[in-house]
């Protein structure tokens, strides 16, 4: 992989904790911890990703957080040359509207759109969209949605009939200058189908290197399919101190407060989940909850942030050259895009962004340092 590696920050529009525990109770028992996500709390933070040199910052998507297409734009004319990873599913709205917002977006804002696109969440969550199909649909109207979102942006009149969506002579008021990076996450086959056609990104959460670069192959030969060829990011928490005992100190500050009884009740529910990815997160661990050192599933790879929350999983944690050697090893996979967080966001993007990036501007992919 030829090229610089690049690091997104994510932005909490749902607010953001201190440690791990603080994401399940009720209201009062979180507010001691709980960071609004008001627009000067979330300008502060992108503002400190700006300054530390991040690409990016990812917003989510879902009933728990804010919009994400508002919320960024509201941010975007608070900072300078950050760009903002949107996050949406293609299900909540048209792929006209879709290729609209995405023109009016880049020309708004020079050019600072890419897109995560999301194809569900679990069913509860959907139905609260008025989303009922299955998965092996969503993912059909997903492809369906980003032809037509493709095809709007590079032909002035537009027309497509599917299983899905038809759409006749659809354009945009002004023609796309800069086409968005699209980003696709996703471990089913279906997924890597979807992202092998119409991605330029493929996302994958932190599992170990050996299950990264099994994942990778495949989408790297479903692409090859296509006649395309990808690049590779992984979605990642940080716990990087100057020294590795401190990072496995506020490992085990981060989880404390947790009960065995929680652990387990969400560990089952994970290995049920409709999501394949979320079912290989849950599968790194027992579900017990012992001490954090017992939840490290690879030297420097700790799954902490899997006993009790979905989504991405695993921390690189340790010295700040203990963290930047794990980036290293997914770099040598393949990987050249790293999506970053950490407990509570403020404050670890500056460990982060002060001891951990320094060790790695302007390394190429392929050479970056072993631990």
């Amino acid at each position: 992989m030829n090229g610089s590696l690049r690091f997104h920050w994510y932005l909490p529009t749902h607010g953001d904790t201190t440690t791990i525990a603080d994401n399940r109770g009720s209201a009062t028992a979180r507010a001691g911890s709980h960071l609004e996500p008001t627009l000067h709390n979330l300008t502060a933070l992108g503002r400190a990703a700006e300054d530390f040199g991040f690409e990016a910052v990812l917003t989510p998507t879902g009933s728990h957080c804010e919009d994400s297409w508002i919320a960024t734009a509201a941010l975007a004319q608070h900072t300078r040359r950050l760009k903002y990873l949107v996050a949406f599913r293609p299900g909540v709205l048209s792929p006209t509207l879709a290729a609209q917002q995405v023109s009016t977006y880049q020309r708004f804002t020079g050019g600072r759109l890419a897109l995560n696109v999301v194809t569900g969440g679990d069913d509860d969550e959907m139905r609260r969209y008025g989303d009922g199909i299955d998965k092996s649909a969503r993912y059909r109207r997903t492809g369906e949605f980003l032809r037509i979102v493709r095809g709007i942006w590079s032909e002035p009149d537009f027309s497509f009939h599917g299983e899905f969506y038809a759409v006749d002579h659809a354009r945009t008021a002004y023609p796309l200058t800069e086409v968005p990076t699209v980003y696709f996450g996703g471990s089913s086959p279906e997924a890597i189908e979807v992202a092998a056609e119409y991605a330029d990104v493929y996302l994958t959460w932190g599992e170990p290197p050996d299950q990264v670069a099994e994942k990778i192959d495949r989408v790297r030969a479903a692409a090859a399919r296509h006649g395309r060829t990808l690049r590779y990011g992984v979605r990642l928490h940080t716990v990087a101190r100057p020294t590795s005992a401190q990072a496995w100190q506020r490992a085990e500050d981060l989880i404390a407060g947790l009960s065995a009884d929680e652990v387990r009740r969400a560990h089952e529910r994970y290995l049920v989940s409709g999501s394949e990815g979320q079912r290989r997160m849950a599968a790194l661990t027992t579900g017990e909850l012992v001490d954090a050192r017992s939840l490290e599933v690879y030297p420097g790879l700790w799954a902490g942030p899997s006993l009790l929350r979905d989504g991405a999983g695993t921390a690189a944690t340790g010295s700040y050259a203990e963290v930047a050697a794990v980036f290293g090893e997914y770099a040598r996979l393949g990987i050249s895009e790293f999506v970053l967080s950490g407990y509570p966001q403020a404050e670890e993007i500056r460990h982060v962004g002060e001891g951990v990036l320094p060790l790695l501007a302007g390394t190429p992919a392929e050479a970056v340092p072993a631990g």
